[in-house]
């Protein structure tokens, strides 16, 4: 079956590339039909493959945002959504439009969550972070649970697709649009989000199901559905589990995948101007690249992770850490910035809000802390104790966003890259960063970039492979006796919109991946609000065996 899955995506890669090329070859003919060459305005006839994708994927985001990300608070004079300077003064983007931070439903329903998941765990963030590392250190491991990867193996895999360009090009984004304060919430909404984390991974390998050749699937489609059926609560839980994997799939493509290729294609056409139109080819090059890896599944996926996740965070956080000493003489500075930016009058007129609020969205988007997608990895692992791999868990914003997207910002701080001097978005103004101190740590920047958006793609095609099987993987098998044409499917859908992420503009990427991510928090936090309470007597049955020996240490 690999080998039909491996022809059959192969066809899939040669359609696209044919009909790419095809697309381009018949926009530089001449038509010779007058009548149809009336019908095409000129200016439609010489736009490039890359240009067409964007204008029709844009006005679909536009429409989806106007609904979903809708600020009632504002609506409704609660707050100004108005952004502000370090003085006070309005800020205003490079078109000479006022800047605004709406504050987003889905963000303070996020925010509530970890403050509750953390209160009500009693601090588990804190109190668990030595046993996690321990445990993945693999001082606890059983050669014997049932799973298929390791607890180091599960947590690369979630941070490779947590551990991402959102640590690049989110904290740029943050800081242009909150400034430096932008920061402090999102280290505060890293280390809140351990304990949602935490919740959510514990569910995943508590209700996970192992088929009879050891596969396993688990994640907020299973524990929403099977665990609130155990309350009662069937029609709830089904309902929610669907609309999770509905979104789940919309976040694959989305932050998962096009955020990532748009990325790392603007990076790369940052350092090499003449590619800024071939967007579209690049997104090909990267779909060969990437379906190659996720046909072999989480195995295969683990296999890579676990190598490259380790390479690509030392590679970034070592160059990051170079330019900080270089400029150790500014950390009064930036540490000023951070506090004022977060806490000072001019903040509080109304941008207090707006800056607390980016910090927190940029940060959720980064760790996806409630979102309730780590939870898919992590169900994988071998071990017969869920509260075990919901403790490795709440290390993924740790490192992620206290750590690495810390030093991300610290690195644009420093170096005074924060008032944004060239006016450029994401990724490129973190590179314009390592570059004002060295001109070739772009071109190092450019691998980083481009490991942390491969990692992110081949994870979060697990993630959607999985929603994406939960959903239509029985109807398959019934119509067709095969379950498995639903993954194919699946994967021949998530290369395809890797071209369209690397062809289209960022806002527009940018809003879709947002609107799909962040929305996945509010099916999940409502089926861990009610699971919760069993979370809590299982930590507490944990803590016990861990104490009384009965819970074994093999290191």
């Amino acid at each position: 079956m690999k080998r039909a899955q491996i022809i059959t995506l192969l066809l899939g890669l040669f359609l696209i590339i044919n009909l790419s090329t095809s697309a381009q070859e018949n926009s530089s003919l001449s038509v010779e039909n007058d009548s149809i060459a009336q019908t095409i305005p000129e200016e439609a006839k010489s736009k490039t493959l890359s240009e067409r994708i964007n204008d029709a994927f844009v006005p679909i985001v536009n429409g989806l945002s106007s609904v979903l990300f809708w600020d009632p608070f504002s609506a409704a004079g609660v707050y100004d959504s108005t952004v502000y300077d370090e003085e006070g003064n309005i800020a205003y983007d490079d078109s000479g439009n006022v800047i605004t931070s709406p504050i987003r439903l889905v963000v303070v329903w996020l925010i509530c969550g970890a403050l509750f998941f953390t209160v009500f765990m009693r601090f588990i963030n804190i109190r668990g972070f030595k046993h996690a590392i321990d445990i993945v250190r693999g001082r606890y491991d059983d050669p014997n649970h049932k799973g298929e990867v390791s607890h180091f193996q599960a947590l690369t895999t979630a941070l490779s697709a947590t551990v991402g360009l959102g640590n690049i090009a989110s904290v740029a984004i943050a800081i242009v649009i909150g400034g430096p304060g932008a920061t402090f919430w999102m280290i505060l909404a890293g280390i809140l989000g351990m304990s949602s984390k935490f919740v959510e991974c514990t569910l995943g390998v508590k209700y996970r199901k192992i088929d009879i050749f050891g596969q396993v699937s688990g994640g907020p489609m299973y524990y929403l559905y099977i665990g609130l059926k155990k309350k009662g609560l069937k029609w709830l839980g089904s309902f929610l589990a669907i609309v999770f994997a509905i979104l789940a799939i919309g976040g694959s493509f989305g932050g998962g995948n096009m955020f990532q290729a748009n990325q790392a294609f603007a990076q790369l056409s940052l350092l090499f101007p003449s590619i800024a139109d071939y967007g579209a080819y690049f997104g090909i090059i990267l779909a060969i690249l990437v379906g190659i890896v996720i046909i072999g599944g989480i195995k295969s996926i683990a296999k890579v992770t676990d190598k490259i996740v380790p390479i690509m965070a030392t590679l970034y956080v070592l160059t990051a850490l170079i330019i900080i000493f270089m400029n150790i003489d500014q950390t009064g500075n930036a540490f000023s910035l951070i506090w004022n930016g977060a806490f000072s009058a001019p903040a509080l007129k109304g941008g207090f809000i707006g800056v607390l609020i980016i910090g927190f969205q940029r940060a959720a988007f980064s760790n996806e802390a409630g979102v309730g997608s780590a939870a898919i990895a992590h169900s994988a692992v071998r071990t017969d104790k869920p509260i075990k791999e919901g403790l490795v868990a709440l290390l993924e914003p740790f490192v992620d966003t206290v750590v690495i997207c810390t030093i991300t910002a610290l690195v644009i701080i420093y170096t005074g890259m924060y008032t944004n001097p060239n006016g450029v978005e994401g990724a490129q103004l973190t590179s314009q960063a390592f570059g004002s101190v060295f001109s070739w740590f772009p071109y190092i920047l450019v691998i980083a970039i481009f490991l942390f958006a491969f990692s992110t793609m081949i994870s979060w095609s697990y993630y959607g492979l999985k929603a994406f099987d939960y959903l239509f993987g029985a109807i398959c098998e019934k119509w067709f006796g095969n379950r498995k044409i639903a993954a194919t499917v699946y994967r021949l859908l998530f290369l395809g919109i890797i071209v369209v992420g690397a062809s289209s503009e960022l806002g527009a990427v940018l809003d879709f991946s947002d609107m799909m991510i962040l929305s996945m928090a509010f099916p999940n936090i409502i089926g861990l609000l009610i699971l919760a309470p069993e979370v809590k007597r299982d930590l507490k049955v944990y803590w016990a065996k861990v104490r009384s020996g009965e819970i074994k240490r093999y290191k």
